[in-house]
This record gives C-alpha cells, structure tokens and sequence, in this order.
C-alpha cells in the first residue's frame, strides 16, 4: 500500500514534539527512529521465524527465550527481583507497559543493551554503542505511542521503506566531509544509466543513508516483474513505478539478499539509518562497514572475511563527499593522486580501482563501471591531480557521458554546481556523450521540493540508452542547422585538444537558440564552480610552497 497522508503527519508530529522537546538535531532523530523502528519490526520477524521453522519442521528458538540479568535494580517490577523474562522485550510488553520516568529508565538501561547483545551475535552490529538521546519521559512517551501507532508490521516493504524516506528527508544538514542527501529522483536517474543486472554486484563507497543501493534494489525487481506485478507510487510529488520481483528466482532472491549490494560510510549514525533503510527494504542482510576508504586498505584476506568480492564490482553508484579533506599522511597510497588531498579526485581514484577489471583489457570489455556525482570543478579544473585523474580515465578507460545537472539541484544542502560522471574500466574512450539537463522536475529554488512539469531527465535517460542512434544522428547534423537537442558528442581528440576538459558546456553546439536562452542561474553556478576551483588551487600551491620551505 502507498505511504498515507496518516503516516506522513505521524512522523512530522514526531519531528515537532522532538524539536519541541529540546531535540532539534535531525541526525541524531533520525538515528533514535530508525532504532525505534528496528525494536518494533524485531517481535515480528521473531515470531514470522519461529513460524516458517514449524512448517518446515527446523528447530527454532524465540530471541525472546530465557531470562535477562537486569542492568538496573530500579527496573526491577518487585524489589530483589535480578532478572526479567525475555519475553519482556517484545515492543507489545514494553512499550505499552511502561510511561514516563519508567520509560525512560527500562528503555535506556535494559532495551537498548538486550538489542546490542542480540547485535553482537551477528556479523554486523548496527547497535553497537547505540544509546537512547530521547530522556524526557513526556517526549519519549508520545514518540513511542506515535511510532506504534504506525502499525509497521501491516505495511509492505516498500511502504516501510517510503516513511523511513519521510524521515530521512528532515536531514538538511551537511556532514564534517562534505556528505548531504542525494534526491531520491537523480538517485533513480543514475540508476537507470547504469542498469544494474540481476547476478552483478553493486557497491557505494559513501554510502549515506544508502539511497543508492535502495534504488538499485528496486530497479532490478521492477526488471523482473510481471504486468500483474508492477504498480505506480506516488513519491515526492511524482509517479513512480515499482515491482514485486515476482518474476525472480528463488536462488536470485537469496543473491539480491546477501550476495549483492556492498556499502560503507565514515559516520557510525549513517551506518546505522543505511542499515536501517535496507532493512526496513527487505534487505536485512546487507552490511554497510563503518570505514574511511581513503585511510583504511583491505587484504585479499580481510576481503574474505567481510564477504567482499575479491575482483571487484561489477556496478559503483556514489555521491562521495565534496567539499572535504583529509590529513595528507592518513591517505593511503592506492588512493593517492598527485599530493591533492581533495576528497573527491581520491574517491574517484578508489572507486576506478574498486570496479572489476575488463576480462578484454583492450576493448574494456566485462570491466566494472560507474555513476558518480562530482563537483564541477573535477571536469574542468587545472591542477595537476585533476588534469592526470582526467587523463587516466580518458586514455586507459572508457568514459561514456557527463550528464550535467541543474544548478541547485543539491539545495538546500548545498548550491554547488554538479554533474553525473559515467565511465568503465578498462579500454580506451572514443567519444563522449553530454547530457544537458536545465529542469529535473523540481522547482529550482531554496527548498527544491516542488513538483514542476518541466523535466529534461527521461529525455536525457532515453537519448543515453540509444546512443549508437544518438552518435549517428549527431554525425549526420547538417553542419549550418541550429543544434537544439539537449546532448551532444565529443571525440577523444577534441577532449585532448582540450586538457580532457569533460565540463559540458565547453563542447555544446553554439546556436542563437542555446545563446538567447541561457539560464542566468546556471551561469551563476557555473561561476561559483570557477571560483571553488580557484580558491583549491590556491590551496594546492600554498600547500607547495610550505613543502619547499620544509
């Protein structure tokens, strides 16, 4: 069933009575949802478990079986009494139970430890040094009540999936590295360029709250869905449509469970919401490393160990961090680029070398490939780390578009102007397609919530799809016409001419059309991406001038 008006309203009232409360950091409410939620969903897997192992005549023990030692004597229901029934930690027990100070005190003291013990069993503990933040008995009262209220366990997974979206969207605040929420639509647009296949792996190396490996998710089952089995959402204003998977394989369910999607992310509390987000998907067997790609190597052996493919990824789908830097002597050498410590070019680095390598070197083919979202500044910029990345990429592998995206896209995280960079290891590139998108269905403005007709993207989507069509058609352009299309080519010799300059406009076709109607608010971006470059440079060469007089 679709996300309801009802549930929407229940998760804003319990944003106010948070905010309200003295809560006003929607991280850290987002994080003591998503455990909320996990505490709810838990007495129901238990018992959907316990279920399936009588049909099929397995032994199963409840994870509410036994006795639990009290952490607290005050929890304690008669004075002297040390310890509880499990069967105490169902949500029905406890969250009806208790109220107030109570509440406070057994949530805080007892529940959050019973789920971290449960955690500590599995390969990934999402709970591990989790705590309650919520201690004012009314507000964690009526947080409780509203979250019951919700009645999860009557929701489909992508209904549950869609209301952790409404919460994950109060987010609006950037991390330490420069990491925000992607929107949910670009997500799905890069998704649908790189099409991921049933039986490919797909991995996100920043992975945030893990929007990329979600839709990724759902783009696969709607591939393998019957007419009977796909149905239209509404999403953020806009239809969206979804499929069951009816049409998978038993042994592809079980690969999409656990043999799939591969994340990680610096921040333990984005760990948690993408662990959280996946569970809530369907996907409770996913496990996102809390690890700094860029500070932090893994051996053959430790891939094993974590069940990481060892020859890499078929698929890497990223919105790495921007705007951040790390400590020169933390990088590690697979990673390093030139002396630049600009988290961007390093990411890109790592993730050309964490994709599969072609089984043709030559031609590229089989080679991993990639979507990524990157500032500006990394197409065009002119300091040696970026002009060599650019280089690589070009030369020993196959960049296929640079799909440019609408000033402001990123609002209201960020106004940085950004574009989608899509290529493929191994092989050399020929020529380029660039995308061109001025509307992507929202309106441009400070919140870039709104929905608006006007969408350059399933255009942009569709001429990528057909680009043997869209390269003849273009090769064929009479040489004095107005050039009015959205994409455009350049070959691997107008890249070079160019210092592999891969910035979109740089090659557009100039008519009196694409002159007359120039949006003023992407020139400003694109002169706020000029400047950015300009001021890293100026970094770049006082971080030179310090070596020399060393």
């Amino acid at each position: 069933m679709p996300l309801t008006p009802d549930m929407r309203r229940s998760i804003d009232q319990i944003r106010d009575y948070l905010f309200g409360g003295g809560y006003p950091d929607p991280v850290s409410n987002a994080e003591q949802l998503a455990f909320l939620f996990f505490f709810y969903l838990v007495e129901g897997i238990d018992t959907a478990n316990g279920h399936k192992a009588r049909v099929l005549k397995r032994p199963y023990q409840s994870l509410f079986a036994g006795e639990w030692d009290l952490r607290n004597p005050l929890n304690a229901p008669v004075e002297g009494q040390k310890s509880l029934p499990r069967a105490h930690f169902r949500w029905s027990v406890w969250a009806k139970g208790y109220s107030g100070e109570a509440l406070v005190r057994f949530l805080r003291d007892e529940v959050f430890p019973f789920y971290a013990e449960l955690g500590a069993r599995s390969a990934h503990n999402f709970m591990d040094g989790a705590r309650l933040s919520i201690d004012e008995p009314t507000v964690l009262t009526q947080v409780i009540a509203l979250v019951d209220g919700l009645r999860l366990d009557q929701s489909d997974a992508d209904t549950k999936g869609d209301l952790f979206e409404h919460v994950l969207r109060q987010i609006k605040q950037a991390g330490e590295l420069g990491q925000f929420r992607t929107p949910r639509h670009i997500i799905r647009a890069i998704v649908r360029l790189l099409d991921p296949q049933v039986g490919e792996t797909v991995y996100d190396p920043a992975a945030g709250t893990a929007g990329f490996l979600v839709a990724a998710y759902d783009h696969m089952r709607l591939a393998h869905s019957s007419a009977a089995a796909i149905h239209q959402d509404e999403v953020d204003g806009k239809p969206v449509r979804r499929g069951l998977g009816d049409r998978l394989s038993a042994a592809q369910v079980d690969a999409l469970a656990s043999a799939t999607f591969y994340g990680n992310d610096v921040d333990p509390k984005m760990v948690r919401l993408a662990t959280m987000n996946l569970t809530l998907r369907g996907l409770p067997d996913v496990h996102i490393l809390k690890r700094n790609v860029l500070t932090t190597t893994l051996d053959a052996a430790e891939k094993a160990e974590r069940g990481l493919p060892a020859d890499g990824f078929h698929v890497i789908l990223a919105n790495p961090p921007f705007s951040g830097r790390v400590d020169k002597d933390r990088i590690v050498e697979d990673v390093k680029v030139g002396s630049t410590t600009a988290t961007e070019l390093l990411f890109l680095k790592y993730m050309l070398d964490s994709l599969r390598a072609p089984s043709d070197p030559a031609s590229g083919a089989g080679g991993g490939r990639c979507g990524v979202i990157v500032p500006e500044g990394v197409l065009f910029g002119s300091t040696g780390a970026h002009r060599e990345l650019r280089r690589q990429l070009i030369e020993h592998n196959r960049v296929d578009a640079v799909l440019s995206l609408p000033g402001g896209v990123f609002q209201p995280y960020s106004g940085v102007k950004t574009s989608v960079l899509v290529f493929r290891r191994g092989g050399r590139t020929q020529d380029v397609l660039f995308l061109h998108a001025e509307q992507d269905g929202y309106k441009l403005d400070a919140n870039h919530d709104t929905p608006i007709d006007a969408d350059d993207l399933p255009a942009l989507l569709s001429a990528y799809a057909e680009r043997a069509t869209a390269r003849t058609r273009w090769q064929r352009r009479p040489a004095d016409a107005d050039w009015t299309e959205r994409w455009w080519f350049a070959d691997v010799d107008t890249l070079r001419a160019n210092d592999y300059n891969l910035s979109a406009g740089r090659y557009r076709p100039q008519t009196r059309s694409t002159v007359e109607h120039r949006d003023p608010r992407l020139l400003l971006a694109e002169l706020a991406a000029i400047e950015a470059e300009i001021v890293e440079e100026v970094e770049a060469l006082r971080a030179l001038l310090g070596e020399g007089g060393e």
